[in-house]
């Protein structure tokens, strides 16, 4: 066993410490495993939620297997004029998810929240993130070719036309029939 794939989802975050007291805050995450680092897209403010929907993929060695057994998710809240300001921080185990991985070949997590935890060691928010392991690249290169890829949800909209689709769906038929009937029978 050569090297292996570690595929993260980074969906959004929900709930998370709002830093500017001006404005609509932008974020963006610093993904580290082991000793690789990556940092996410600036998330829109247009939303209460920040939304990335971003894939990043890791390369691991052998060593790395037994070296990395966290994700740290670093949330920043991008300030003008100065670098980034700390939002807070999610620690995913995966020293489990390799291991299984490596005895399975291939294992896939769907994105799920966890925990954000603030500078003073309270929780404030989730961030929500899916996990595929890939045990070899020739597992991973087959999972794509087949399109096997896990994508998050769409983002609900709250339209006018959206609330009326949805009460129209839920509107019982045979009521409104049961309804008709009954008028014109009297």
């Amino acid at each position: 066993m050569n090297t292996g794939i570690l595929e993260v989802l980074l969906v959004n975050a929900k709930g998370i410490k709002h830093t500017n007291l001006v404005g609509i805050p932008s974020y963006y995450v610093i993904i580290e495993c082991g000793c690789q680092c990556q940092r996410s897209k600036v998330s829109k403010g247009k939303h209460k939620k920040p939304w990335w929907n971003e894939k990043f993929i890791f390369d691991f060695s052998s060593l790395d297997y037994k070296n990395s057994t966290y994700l740290n998710c670093t949330i920043m809240d991008t300030k003008p004029y100065r670098h980034g300001g700390f939002v807070g921080e999610a620690k995913v185990y995966i020293g489990g998810l390799i291991t299984e991985g490596i005895k399975e070949g291939h294992i896939e997590i769907k994105p799920a929240p966890y925990n954000v935890v603030l500078e003073d060691d309270t929780y404030q928010g989730q961030i929500k993130i899916g996990l595929k392991f890939f045990a070899n690249k020739e597992n991973y290169e087959y999972a794509n070719v087949m399109g096997k890829e896990f994508i998050a949800p769409k983002k609900e909209t709250n339209s006018i036309v959206g609330s009326f689709m949805k009460l129209w769906r839920t509107i019982s038929w045979w009521k409104v029939l049961l309804f008709c009937n009954k008028k014109s029978s009297n």
